[in-house]
């Protein structure tokens, strides 16, 4: 990470009060690597090994510390891991670019042997549900319970060219301040000296001085993109295959993810609830955590 660990420390207590959240104390995570198949995968842990696992896996263009005060707020009665997807944050980039579904969806499957999580809840934000998606359709028999956020196989155009745009803006390294600007004007409900910080974590400094993101831009592409939406669509066809009880959420305020298509997604699952978390646009992890972390609660009881 770019932060140090006292700057990492006063960050997440700044942003954890501003949230609303009252914790006796910061506890940060362990960094740890693992290696699946050819790749090697950057993980958080959280502590607190012997609870009930949950693998959180986050959206395109943003890494594991998008889920640091859901994970901090939840370390008490969970294992929590958070997992840096491949090409993204400091996990590999695929050398053959390959950001199928189904790639990721085996991601998931080694990396749960590798840490021997035999049977865990899985919480995936945009293309993270989409991938515990798939993974719960697959291997049904490992998860005890799943949480889509802001996603399902269907997808609303205007929402999701407006990420495109975003995540392929900046293609030349940028001034920290560009990029602050660019974020603030993607998503205005962030406070800019917490939204400083929290960069630091999905961004490498090069040489020049200059910045980068921590993502692999060939996972945006145009081609591959029309080619992940028809891989979305055929996971609608297997929703029947996941048995164990899902918790469809949706922002309030997303672009992305309307409500019928939440409510419908809820609906086509055996065990399926759909909640909304006001004050929150498609990152309901980033806009409102303090909701998102008591409806986990319960949700998980």
């Amino acid at each position: 990470m770019t932060l140090s660990a006292d700057e990492y420390r006063d960050h997440l207590e700044t942003t954890a009060v501003r949230a609303g959240f009252a914790f006796g104390g910061v506890v940060l995570p362990s960094e740890h690597d693992v290696s699946v198949g050819k790749l090697r995968f950057r993980y958080l842990d959280w502590g607190t090994k012997g609870q009930r696992p949950i693998l959180f896996l986050h959206g395109g263009a943003l890494t594991a510390h998008t889920w640091d005060l859901c994970c901090l707020a939840l370390r008490d009665e969970f294992h929590c891991i958070a997992l840096d997807q491949r090409g993204h944050g400091d996990s590999d980039w695929a050398p053959d670019a390959d950001y199928s579904i189904g790639a990721q969806r085996e991601d998931i499957r080694g990396f749960a042997d590798r840490l021997g999580l035999d049977r865990f809840v899985l919480v995936g934000q945009s293309m993270g549900a989409i991938n515990g998606l798939a993974f719960a359709a697959a291997r049904p028999e490992r998860l005890s319970a799943l949480v889509m956020i802001d996603a399902g196989p269907e997808v609303r155009r205007r929402g999701s060219s407006r990420i495109r745009e975003f995540v392929n803006g900046g293609a030349k390294p940028e001034t920290l301040e560009e990029i602050i600007e660019r974020a603030l004007a993607f998503n205005p409900r962030r406070d800019r000296q917490i939204l400083r910080r929290s960069l630091m974590h999905n961004l490498r400094r090069q040489p020049d001085g200059s910045w980068s993101w921590k993502y692999d831009r060939r996972r945006f592409q145009p081609l591959d993109h029309d080619t992940h939406l028809a891989e979305r669509r055929r996971l609608a066809d297997n929703l029947a295959n996941v048995t164990c009880p899902v918790l469809v959420v949706r922002g309030a305020e997303s672009d992305v993810f309307h409500q019928e298509d939440a409510e419908r997604l809820a609906k086509n699952f055996p065990h399926g609830r759909q909640i909304i978390i006001e004050q929150a646009g498609h990152t309901v992890q980033g806009d409102n955590p303090k909701d998102l972390v008591a409806a986990l609660r319960e949700f998980l009881g």
